[in-house]
């Protein structure tokens, strides 16, 4: 398969659709990576340097040395017609404020998370659920990460049925593009015919 962001991202038109997607997650979950692997544009970051002054307060990441603090935000044209503006959100605690305020406008959410760490992906389905968003959880396969099976994964998080699973590294587009595309599916098959 061709890497579809080897091309020069296509002019917007005008008359494209346009969707706004939430990629929310915990810290450490790939939210950054996947925004960078996926858009067609540089992609816009705050990533800041990891300081002594979130000891105590924020989790840790063996490795981790850097962390979104206000968002990501990316570009991708799935379709001719269709562009999806990514929103990458910070998984801080701190900062679900900002998941919130992001989360105006989105038609739905792509949630990250990392095995290693499924516990810290509770509260932020907590947040999408009661924001009322339809969503996709995407589970970003981490070498070291231990492989669950997908009912496990689906008992762990309590999801429902009709909830798309899939499994995704984060740093390759095709598999983050495929993530998206269950997204963007399962929200296509959720809105009636006429608002389509």
């Amino acid at each position: 398969m061709p890497d579809y962001r080897a091309f020069e991202p296509p002019e917007l038109r005008g008359d494209e659709r346009t969707v706004k997607i939430l990629v929310a997650g915990h810290l450490g979950a790939g939210k950054t990576t996947l925004v960078h692997a996926l858009s067609q544009i540089t992609a816009i970051s705050t990533e800041e340097v990891m300081t002594q002054a979130s000891e105590g307060i924020d989790t840790t990441q063996p490795g981790k040395t850097t962390t979104t603090v206000a968002m990501d935000f990316g570009r991708l044209h799935l379709a001719d017609d269709l562009v999806l503006y990514l929103f990458g959100a910070p998984g801080q605690e701190r900062f679900w404020p900002i998941l919130k305020d992001l989360a105006r406008g989105a038609l739905g959410a792509l949630i990250l998370t990392d095995t290693r760490r499924l516990e810290e992906t509770f509260p932020i389905l907590d947040i999408v659920e009661n924001l009322g968003l339809e969503y996709a959880v995407a589970v970003n396969d981490f070498d070291e990460a231990p492989k669950r099976s997908e009912g496990r994964l689906r008992e762990a998080m309590d999801l429902p049925g009709h909830t798309p699973l899939v499994t995704c590294d984060a740093r390759d587009p095709a598999t983050s593009r495929d993530a998206l595309i269950a997204l963007v599916r399962h929200l296509y098959h959720l809105t009636p015919e006429p608002a389509r």
